[in-house]
């Protein structure tokens, strides 16, 4: 069997498409078809119809889609079966997690029944099970220990002047602070998800959420030390609290109550046992054995017969009053002291959400509004708040067990909320015996699976080194500030690390791949072919304010012509001329005067045929004082200009009759390494050191010492791909201004290609206008930015669509069709030569070609002209002309 990969091929063969003949391929829909106007999207927008009302209602209550379509038959054994299943495991996970969250283990199942029924009704995931969960409950329990601390509920023992914490009027207090903290985190989901922020869970990456819930566990460790331990640790707040914590838990191992440290100890070798072993026959039993809620049964039990908390003194949960609460208002004083909590609480528990709801989702095949799972989220959160219920989401534990039991709706997680309030109602007294050591282990252990995120760091390390200092960075902040500081800090940092990608990004020259119309990095790809005369420069980041520069100064690394250093040149040798212009006209002036003098003198000749012998002396001696200064004048600039320099031009003057600069690359980037030349009518033939006045002579002066033959250029265009660009602003603007004013006078075509939709409308915006010959606009857009350009009024008489180009290639087809034949020609050494005085003692030759990617031999007619205007010029710098 031929185990080689076999590979399509397909052959395309078009003309070279502008968007004049794109649009009329394609039949391109007008802005007005694909836009109706405004008054009209208003109208629809405020129109009620009964589909429009339907529409709405299922959307915000996606309980009446799925619902009416329910099939008992199908789906209702199933779900039963899960949601008994997810109902046991929110007994044990929320009395336990209430301890995490610093409030009485009852609140801990009010927060899984009134949370549930809310997400019912309102929520679009089918998998998902709503209730308490580790992180927010950590989070939650710092909240709550700050704003109600043990030292502000002390009492004074007055029989034997002790002094004891008010434990009933803290618990109270502190339900308190947690209901107005989920209250406040529920209404910031609402608004967020009614203005259709549902995206802002994006800005939490993997590896910064996995580092958040890796920390988040070790705070959690060491806020159960204390329990496992029983010993009354201080729990502190604030940066630094967890080693705060954990230094006064380990200051009091002394004093570890060793029944409860037995009962810890026990509990978690079983606990690990026995999920093991579950873990190990899951794949023979049909639901996975319940361990947890075996174990608070067990450890109920145990501790009820062996009255352990009358013989041994060891902790337990207490009195658990039954029935249901009524709804209380929060306490809208605490708002202002828990927003920023509220806050880190509300993106936290989305982002758990719906990362869980997509991937469901995206596994059985249906869809998840993320702006309605916000708001679904949100309303659970305000819903619980009245009933006391501190903050809730979604729970990867209880999920995947209600997906592995073969839940199909949420009428799963409608059953296990009546389990939950079926122990709410009648079953919560039993627990009243049951040890806070057992629920702390309990908690321990389903903590095992996040101490297993640490092997990201390898992970981390072998494929994507940023993402590992993200993960860092997170574990390490959120240790160290705390979790609300610690997500601050975490997300800043995560920003920040995309603002310095884009700071830095990779550029790179394309090249195209032979015999197709793919381009990529030369660089990187061996078989990558330039295209003669085209640079094709890409930046891997949008180009904007915070890289504008960095991304001038890489084309002109790429490049190799330093356009700021040459243009610099250019105006200081502009200057010089004009100052040898002006010095030429003195010069012309005082011979027209001399020559005057010498006729008026011929006149009085003649006029007074006899002279003394004095007179004739005198007017001798100032003939020859005026040809001395004359000569001495001449050989003064003949020493200053050191030097003679014929070039032949590439291609003859434009149209308008201008001189074109054309600049030397390849050598020293200084000033004074640049080279520059103008062209010259075919033909036209001087030298440096010649006084002649005429334009050609004043032309030639202006090649400077660059030109002699160090440097060689063939850039004609110059491509910036900007697929990569999806924004850009203001200074990125000025900056594709300034290239293409720039490059412009050095006769460089720039196009863009790849240009998204603000770009454009950026670049309208301040009113690009060039001259056609000196600054031709050629840009490859996409289709969609078309219609903003002709909205914007960006097409005008010298800016047509026919300077858009379908794709890069089309552009560099186009390239090499309009400039292809007028690149710089390929001299022949013979006929460039540079003739260099130095020290008027000897001359030296050097030979300069002019290397370009389409060779044009010059015709006959420079050849011969270059040739008797180098004779001419040797003859004239060494005296014989």
């Amino acid at each position: 069997m031929d185990s080689r990969r076999r590979f399509g091929k397909y052959k395309v063969e078009r003309e070279v498409l502008d968007e004049e003949r794109l649009e009329e391929l394609s039949q391109r829909k007008t802005y007005s078809d694909i836009h109706p106007p405004l008054t009209k999207q208003l109208k629809e927008s405020f129109r009620c119809t009964v589909p429009k009302l339907k529409r709405s209602l299922v959307s915000s209550f996606p309980v009446l889609y799925w619902l009416p379509k329910y099939s008992v038959w199908d789906y209702g054994m199933p779900d039963l079966i899960s949601g008994i299943s997810v109902g046991i495991m929110h007994l044990p996970q929320g009395m336990a997690y209430a301890l995490l969250a610093s409030v009485p283990p009852v609140f801990g199942l009010y927060s899984s029944l009134y949370p549930t029924l809310i997400y019912f009704i309102f929520g679009t995931s089918r998998h998902i099970s709503i209730g308490t969960f580790t992180i927010l409950s950590i989070m939650v329990g710092s909240v709550t220990e700050r704003l109600a601390p043990d030292v502000n509920f002390t009492i004074t023992n007055g029989t034997n002047v002790t002094e004891e914490v008010d434990i009933a009027a803290r618990d109270l207090y502190r339900v308190q602070v947690a209901a107005a903290t989920t209250v406040l985190g529920g209404l910031i989901q609402v608004f967020l998800g009614v203005v259709k922020f549902g995206f802002v869970g994006t800005y939490l990456s993997e590896p910064l959420v996995r580092a958040y819930t890796t920390a988040a566990a070790a705070h959690a460790v060491v806020g159960q030390l204390r329990n496992n331990f029983g010993v009354s640790a201080k729990r502190f707040s604030g940066p630094l609290s967890l080693i705060y914590t954990l230094v006064d838990v380990c200051s009091k191992l002394p004093q570890t109550h060793l029944p409860t440290l037995a009962v810890s100890a026990v509990t978690m070798t079983l606990l690990i046992a026995a999920k093991e072993l579950n873990g190990f026959f899951s794949s023979k039993l049909p639901v996975p054995v319940p361990v947890e809620l075996i174990t608070i049964i067990a450890g109920t039990l145990i501790s009820s017969y062996a009255h352990l908390r009358s013989n041994y003194s060891v902790s337990v949960v207490g009195e658990i009053p039954s029935g249901l609460r009524t709804p209380n208002m929060p306490n809208v004083s605490l708002f202002g002291e828990v927003i920023g909590d509220a806050f880190a609480l509300a993106v936290v528990g989305y982002a758990m959400s719906i990362s869980l709801g997509k991937t469901f989702a995206l596994k059985h095949g249906y869809k998840v509004d993320s702006n309605q799972e916000l708001v679904a989220l949100g309303l659970s959160n305000v819903a619980g708040g009245f009933f006391q219920c501190f903050s809730v989401c979604a729970s990867m534990s209880r999920s995947l067990i209600q997906v592995t039991t073969g839940g199909k709706t949420q009428m799963a997680g409608l059953a296990s909320a009546l389990i939950v309030l079926v122990t709410i109602l009648k079953l919560g007294a039993l627990f009243q015996e049951l040890p806070k050591a057992v629920l702390a282990s309990v908690v321990l252990v389903n903590l095992k699976g996040m101490f297993k995120q640490y092997s990201d760091i390898v992970t981390l390390w072998r494929s994507n080194k940023t993402d590992l200092v993200v993960w860092l960075v997170t574990w390490v902040s959120t240790m160290l500030l705390n979790l609300d500081l610690g997500l601050a800090a975490s997300i800043t940092f995560a920003l920040f690390t995309v603002i310095f990608r884009t700071q830095l990004p990779t550029y790179s020259v394309l090249g195209n791949v032979p015999s197709t119309e793919l381009y990529v990095d030369m660089e990187t790809h061996r078989e990558a072919r330039q295209i003669p005369g085209v640079t094709i420069f890409r930046s891997s980041a949008t180009v904007y304010f915070a890289n504008a520069e960095l991304y001038l100064e890489a084309l002109k690394e790429k490049s190799g012509l330093d356009i700021t250093k040459m243009i610099v040149y250019k105006r200081q040798q502009e200057a010089k001329q004009k100052r040898r212009e002006k010095r030429a006209e003195r010069r012309a002036k005082r011979q027209a005067k001399r020559e005057k003098l010498a006729q008026t003198a011929a006149r009085n000749v003649s006029v007074l045929p006899d002279l003394f012998v004095e007179d004739e002396a005198g007017c001798c001696t100032e003939m020859s004082m005026d040809g001395v200064i004359a000569e001495k004048e001449q050989q003064r600039w003949s020493e200053k200009e050191n030097g003679t320099v014929f070039v032949i031009p590439p291609s003859p003057r434009t149209l308008d009759g201008h001189c074109r600069w054309e600049y030397l690359k390849g050598g020293d980037p200084d000033c004074s390494s640049l080279g520059w030349m103008s062209e010259l009518q075919d033909g036209d033939t001087t030298t440096l050191g010649s006084s002649s006045e005429d334009t050609l002579s004043r032309d030639l002066e202006r090649v400077s010492l660059g030109s002699l033959g160090k440097w060689t250029w063939d850039i004609h265009s110059i491509i910036l791909d900007l697929s990569t660009a999806n924004f850009t602003d203001t200074v990125a603007i000025k900056m594709l201004k300034n290239i293409f004013q720039d490059f412009s006078e050095i006769d460089v075509d720039i196009y863009l290609a790849g240009c998204q939709g603000e770009l454009i409308l950026s670049l309208k915006s301040i009113d690009l206008q060039f001259d056609c010959h000196d600054n031709p606009l050629n840009l490859l857009c996409s289709e969609s930015v078309v219609e903003q350009l002709e909205r914007g009024n960006f097409f005008s008489e010298t800016i047509t669509k026919g300077n858009l180009f379908a794709s890069v290639h089309d552009a560099v087809l186009h390239c090499l069709n309009n400039r292809g034949a007028t690149s710089p020609p390929r001299f022949d050494p013979s006929a460039v030569s540079v003739v260099e005085n130095s020290d008027s003692q000897n001359c030296r030759l050097f030979q300069w070609e002019l290397k370009g990617c389409f060779v044009s031999e010059p015709d006959q007619q420079h050849k011969t002209l270059t040739s008797s205007a180098s004779q001419e010029i040797q003859n004239r710098r060494l005296g014989r002309g």
